[in-house]
């Protein structure tokens, strides 16, 4: 005859192979971390980005490169480097590839010849309002279980957050 188990023990039925105790579920201590969520949310957000400009046979720093000429003009490749905080040989490979698709021009300095200025061309400019396209639809996806308005509280605090990291301009 086999012992009866206790009465105070009370009987735990076995988890559902989907509930919170499934294998893939994020532990809730990580739930709680603010960070955590942002990371993994811009995790994915970036890597939905990644694979339409990849689609194109871009990179994000291509799509970086291109919204700085734009937003502030044609730069230094040096004062790029800074200003996206891009290695120096990374940030040499993309002006290249860019410039060789004829969407920056790429010019020495006449003052200082080591100096290369880098400019966005039309076909830059044309280019970078698709990719821009191609962010807000990846922003939408990720952003469908907010409202509107929910949204830009999101923005809002995000955009001051931002704006205290160290070494933001």
């Amino acid at each position: 005859m086999a012992p009866e188990e206790p009465a105070s023990t009370p009987s735990v039925p076995a988890p559902a192979p989907d509930g919170p105790s499934s294998a893939l579920a994020t532990p809730p201590t990580l739930l709680d971390l603010s960070t955590y969520l942002l990371s993994r949310t811009g995790k994915a957000a970036r890597s939905r980005l990644a694979e339409r400009l990849a689609r194109r046979g871009l990179r994000l720093w291509d799509m970086a490169v291109l919204a700085a000429l734009a937003d502030f003009g044609p730069h230094a490749q040096r004062d790029l480097v800074r200003r996206l905080g891009v290695d120096a040989s990374d940030m040499a490979k993309v002006a290249d590839q860019l410039a060789l698709a004829g969407y920056v021009e790429r010019a020495r300095d006449t003052v200082d010849r080591r100096r290369l200025s880098v400019t966005v061309t039309e076909a830059g400019r044309a280019l970078l309002a698709e990719l821009r396209a191609e962010a807000l639809a990846v922003q939408e996806e990720v952003l469908a279980p907010l409202t509107g308005a929910e949204r830009g509280v999101l923005h809002e605090l995000l955009a001051r957050i931002h704006a205290e990291l160290p070494g933001t301009p």
